[in-house]
C-alpha cells in the first residue's frame, strides 16, 4: 500500500507516475476522503472525551449521593451518537482502503516509461544460442516422444486442460533441478530453506498484493482458504504484523512449492506445452531488509536467480520492466528470459522484484533501528527458479536428437549419473 502522506505531499506527481502505470486515478477524492476521516476522527474524540467526563461527573455525585439522572441521560445520548459517528468513520476507511487497495506500487525512477512489454529494456544477455543443424522441436513433442513422459493427455483426464504429468526420467529430472536449486541457494546464496503451507487465508494474500484486484487468478478451495499463486505469499507473511530488530536484518528465505493460478485473463495465450500451466513448481527466493539496502538486494537476488542458468549453460536474458509490464506490488524488475529454440525467441523464466515497503504497509511489519526508531521493512522476492520452464529449456536447447536430451553436466550426479535422457531403457 501507498503511503497516504506520500499522495498528499506529490499529489500532481501521484498522479503522473499511476498513469505510467495504465492507471487513472482521481487524487482529489483520496484527500477528501481522508479530510473527512480526519474530521470525523475528531469528532469521535470529542465525543469520547465528553462521555468520559460526564461519566466521571457521575461517579463523584454517586459518592456525594446526588441526584445522577440527568446525566446518566447525557451519557446514553453520547453513546448512541459515538455509536453513529464510529459507523460513518468505518465507512469511510472501507471506501478509503478500497481505493488504496486498489492501486499499484510506485515505479522507481529508473524504470523504463511506457505502456506495454514493448517499451521493457534489455540489461544484458548470456550465451550464444546454439544453431541446430535440424528444425529443433519443441518440449512438448520432445517429452512425448521420449516415451511420453511429459504426458498431457493423462494430466486432462485427471485434473482438465493445462495440467501434466511427468513420468520416469522428466520426473526425476524435474526433482534434481529442484534439489539443485535449493542446495545452491541454502549453500552458495545463503538463503535458509523453508517448507511452508501451499493454502493461506485472505489476509495473507492481502499483504502481498493478490488481493483484492486479483481474485480471478487465485483458487478459493474453502471457507477463508486459498491457494498460494507463489511461495512468495507464505515467507513474506512470515512476519505479518511484527515489529523485528534491525540485528535480524536481512532475512534471506527460499522455498521449493507447487503455485496455482488459474490464469483467468489468458486464454488462448500459451495454453500449449508446459508455458502455462495451472499448476507448476517453482523455488521462490524472498528477501526482507532495512529500507536503505533494498536496492543493493535487488541484484543480488537478480545474481542468485540468473547463477542457476549459469550453472545450466542455458541461454539467457535479462530484462527491465517498464511500468506498464511490472506487476502490481513492485516498484523495480528484472525479467529473467531463457531462450527457447522452437519459438526463435526468450521467454519469462524468473521475475526478480524491489516491493520497497509497499507490502510491509500492507502487512504492518516494521523494524526498529539502532536509535529505536520504527520503519517499514522493504521486501523483495524471485524465482529462483520456475522449475517447469527451467526443465523445458534444458529440453529444447539440449536436445540431440527427436529422442535424445543430454543432461547439463551440473545435474548429472542429482540424475543418478545419468548423461542422457532418452527411449532407451
Amino acid at each position: 500500500m501507498i503511503d497516504l502522506n506520500y499522495i498528499k505531499e506529490n499529489s500532481e506527481k501521484f498522479s503522473e507516475l499511476m498513469k505510467n502505470r495504465n492507471i487513472i486515478i482521481s487524487v482529489e477524492d483520496i484527500l477528501r476522503l481522508e479530510i473527512e476521516k480526519k474530521n470525523i476522527t475528531s469528532n469521535l474524540q470529542e465525543l469520547q472525551t465528553e462521555r468520559n467526563l460526564v461519566s466521571k461527573v457521575i461517579g463523584t455525585y454517586k459518592k456525594e449521593k446526588k441526584n445522577t439522572l440527568h446525566l446518566e441521560d447525557k451519557v446514553t445520548e453520547l453513546k448512541n451518537k459515538i455509536t453513529t459517528v464510529e459507523m460513518n468513520l468505518k465507512e469511510i476507511e472501507i471506501e478509503l482502503n478500497k481505493i488504496l487497495f486498489s492501486l499499484p506500487n510506485v515505479p522507481d525512477e529508473d524504470v523504463p516509461i511506457g505502456k506495454s512489454e514493448s517499451h521493457n529494456k534489455e540489461v544484458y544477455r548470456k550465451f550464444i544460442p546454439i544453431e541446430f543443424k535440424f528444425q529443433p522441436m519443441a518440449h512438448d513433442i520432445l517429452g512425448k516422444n521420449i516415451n511420453n513422459m511429459m504426458d498431457f493427455d493423462l494430466g486432462a483426464s485427471l485434473s482438465g486442460a493445462r495440467f501434466v504429468v511427468l513420468k520416469s526420467q522428466l520426473a526425476l529430472l524435474e526433482r534434481a533441478l529442484i534439489n539443485f536449486m535449493l542446495d545452491l541457494h541454502t549453500t552458495k546464496h545463503s538463503y535458509v530453506e523453508v517448507s511452508a503451507p501451499h493454502i493461506v487465508k485472505k489476509e495473507a494474500l492481502i499483504g502481498t498484493g493478490q488481493l483484492p484486484k486479483f481474485v480471478e487468478d487465485l483458487y478459493k478451495v474453502g471457507e477463508d482458504k486459498w491457494l498460494i499463486p507463489t511461495a512468495e505469499v507464505t515467507l513474506t507473511n512470515f512476519y505479518r504484523n511484527s515489529i523485528l530488530n534491525e540485528r535480524e536484518l536481512p532475512i534471506r528465505l527460499v522455498s521449493y512449492s507447487s503455485c496455482y493460478r488459474s490464469e483467468a485473463g489468458s486464454a488462448g495465450q500459451d495454453t500449449k506445452g508446459m508455458i502455462r500451466l495451472h499448476e507448476f513448481k517453482k523455488v521462490e527466493l524472498v528477501s526482507i531488509v532495512k529500507k536503505d539496502k533494498s536496492e543493493e538486494e535487488l541484484e543480488r537476488l537478480l545474481k542468485s536467480a540468473t547463477t542457476v542458468l549459469d550453472l545450466l549453460e542455458l541461454p539467457y536474458r535479462v530484462i527491465k520492466l517498464s511500468t506498464g509490464d511490472m506487476g502490481f506490488s513492485a516498484s523495480k524488475t528484472y525479467d529473467i528470459e531463457v531462450w527457447l529454440p522452437s519459438q526463435n525467441k526468450y521467454r519469462e523464466i524468473s521475475s526478480c522484484s524491489n516491493c520497497r515497503d509497499f507490502q510491509a504497509r500492507r502487512m504492518k511489519t516494521k523494524y526498529k533501528d539502532s536509535y529505536g526508531m520504527k520503519e517499514f521493512v522493504h521486501t523483495l522476492n524471485g524465482s529462483g527458479l520456475a522449475v517447469g520452464r527451467t526443465l523445458l529449456a534444458i529440453l529444447e536447447n539440449n536436445q540431440i536428437n527427436e529422442n535424445t536430451i543430454k543432461i547439463p553436466n551440473i545435474l548429472v550426479n542429482y540424475m543418478n549419473g545419468k548423461k542422457e535422457i532418452s527411449t532407451k531403457k
